[in-house]
């Protein structure tokens, strides 16, 4: 909002200082300014009325050290973050772009799924919350939403470079003229495919509709019935991952703001005709308007682990990790790079798979020996180790240094293929 406010004083008024509002650059840091002040000064006061209401954390009974101490422990402190990315975002996004609107609303959905778990814990006093089939349902559907809009809506479009000398390939239709910041002009062709990007290769992008292609050309146009049932896939898994990860203090929040900051360097650089060209990466138009809403959900991570970190004041709930995870899919499927996210959400695959492998195997063992064998003391796998005697804090911060390592590695697959 005050995006348009600025323009429209620069546009008709030259108002001073106005035109900084162009500047993606200048919106992401007011955005995480923002969220910062909001998360830190305004978390205090939901904390404050949330112990003054009671919602507390009654039902963590797992029998390890320094639980009970925690028992009472305010709780649905993802409303914290919820207000932290939506606040900046209108404020300074442009929100028209569709990427930036299929954001808000994935925000949005997944924050009422948690909170609705969170409300029947509390004050229904079922320790089960919303019945895991209404959560799935709900996943299901923002990913059906995201999967369609990404690839029928006209606006979602990748470009690609092409020697001056071989235009001639390409229909008009689908050539245009772009001039950087830097008067170089480029001549880029328009795809609608939904494409995506492998890693680690040189010819490193490729089309879902390749399976069908080569089954049948005249079955090309029905791509989206690969693409969304994937879309749906990693909006769940992910989202799932984040929730299983917030098990200790600060683990989910420090973890979310470093692949925050990763998609952010990527969102930046696909949004940007010039470093897209220089990476030879895929440049997506308007993609570099993301770059103020991830900000803005980095500043929340970090700003609501002012208040998380051990001794956490406050517990995000599934208010906050089921919206959490959920952004983190849909970030990396709008800038085509979902195939990374096993590297940029390693915290989260191990977690998810730890609980995976110690159910089946428990299912196994005690269908075979009558009684069923563990292969973690607790899982997921953070209790593992507190299991073992380790200090929450120090499982935190080596869970943080794996998760920085695997943010590099990820950023490094811009140039390593």
């Amino acid at each position: 909002m005050l995006y348009y406010l600025f323009r429209f004083l620069d546009q008709h008024y030259n108002f001073p200082g106005a035109g900084l509002f162009n500047f993606i650059s200048f919106r992401a840091a007011a955005a995480v300014l923002l969220s910062l002040l909001i998360s830190m000064v305004y978390g205090d006061r939901l904390i404050a009325m949330l112990r003054k209401k009671q919602i507390g954390e009654t039902i963590r009974e797992l029998g390890l050290a320094g639980e009970n101490s925690k028992k009472g422990t305010p709780t649905m402190g993802g409303l914290i973050i919820l207000g932290s990315i939506l606040i900046p975002t209108l404020l300074f996004a442009k929100l028209e772009n569709v990427y930036i609107i299929l954001m808000l609303i994935a925000t949005v959905w997944l924050g009422l799924i948690g909170f609705a778990d969170d409300y029947i814990k509390v004050f229904k006093k079922d320790k089960r919350g919303l019945a895991s089939i209404s959560k799935i349902i709900g996943q299901v559907g923002l990913g059906i939403i995201v999967g369609t809009v990404l690839y029928f809506n006209k606006n979602v479009v990748t470009k690609e470079e092409v020697p001056q000398g071989e235009i001639y390939k390409y229909s008009s239709e689908k050539i245009s003229k772009v001039t950087d910041d830097n008067l170089k002009v480029h001549y880029m062709v328009t795809e609608k495919a939904p494409t995506t990007t492998i890693p680690f290769f040189k010819n490193h992008e490729i089309d879902y509709s390749i399976v069908l292609c080569a089954i049948n050309k005249e079955w090309c146009k029905y791509a989206w019935l690969i693409f969304i049932p994937v879309v749906i896939f990693i909006i769940t898994a992910v989202s799932n991952g984040a929730n299983l990860t917030d098990g200790i203090d600060g683990l989910a929040t420090g973890t979310s703001a470093i692949i925050g900051v990763t998609l952010l360097v990527f969102a930046y650089v696909s949004g940007n005709i010039i470093f897209a060209d220089y990476l030879d990466i895929m440049y997506i138009p308007n993609a570099g308007e993301l770059v103020i809403f991830i900000a803005a959900f980095v500043g929340a991570c970090i700003g609501f682990l002012w208040y998380n970190a051990f001794p956490a004041q406050v517990f995000m709930g599934d208010t906050g990790s089921l919206a959490l995870g959920g952004i983190i899919a849909t970030l990396a499927i709008i800038i085509r790079k979902e195939l990374l996210l096993p590297v940029m959400c390693g915290i989260f695959v191990v977690e998810n798979l730890s609980v995976m492998m110690q159910v089946s195997y428990f299912k196994y063992t005690k269908k075979k020996f009558g009684e069923g064998r563990r292969i973690f003391l607790m899982s997921p796998l953070h209790h593992h180790y507190q299991k073992l005697g380790m200090h929450e804090s120090k499982i935190v911060s080596r869970f943080w240094i794996v998760g920085i390592l695997l943010a590099i590695l990820t950023v490094v697959t811009l140039k390593i293929r």
